[in-house]
Formats: structure tokens, sequence, C-alpha cells
């Protein structure tokens, strides 16, 4: 996966974050109220996905300016990636 892949790939899951927040918020209500169908897990489950991402981009970004080959940056484990701090 190139940057323009992970670009792409990070858009979409941003989007997808977006509408289901806007699903399970609409008439002002907060993601605590979703009614059970998923959608916190989803919610979880995306943000997850764009740490890994995002993780992968700058991986990339460091091999390069580093001048080492950005193909060679492989993704990190959801767990790991998500026990950053920041």
């Amino acid at each position: 996966m190139d940057e323009q892949d992970l670009l792409e790939r990070i858009q979409s899951l941003v989007e997808e974050e977006h509408r289901l927040r806007d699903t399970t918020s609409g008439g002002g209500g907060t993601e605590d109220d979703v009614d059970g169908d998923g959608s916190r897990a989803r919610l979880a489950q995306l943000e997850a996905q764009l740490d890994q991402c995002w993780d992968l981009l700058r991986q990339r970004r460091a091999k390069r300016d580093a001048g080492e080959n950005p193909d060679e940056a492989e993704p990190r484990p959801i767990s790991e990636v998500e026990g950053y701090r920041q």
C-alpha cells in the first residue's frame, strides 16, 4: 500500500466515522445513546483502524526521509498502536 492508497483509506475511514457519528447522535444525542446495534463497537473499530493507518503512514514517511525504502514499512498490530501515548 503506497502513501496515496493510505491517504485514500484514511479518508474513507474518516467519512464512515463521521456518517456513523451523525447517525448515532442524530437528534442531539451522544454516542453513549447508541441503541445496541453495534454502532459503538464499529466506532471503536474505525478509530483503531485509523490509528493503524496513520502509524503506517508515519512509518513510510520516516523511512523515506531516512533514505530507506518506504515499502518496507509494515502495519503494526492494533494492540501495539493503541498502546502508544499521545
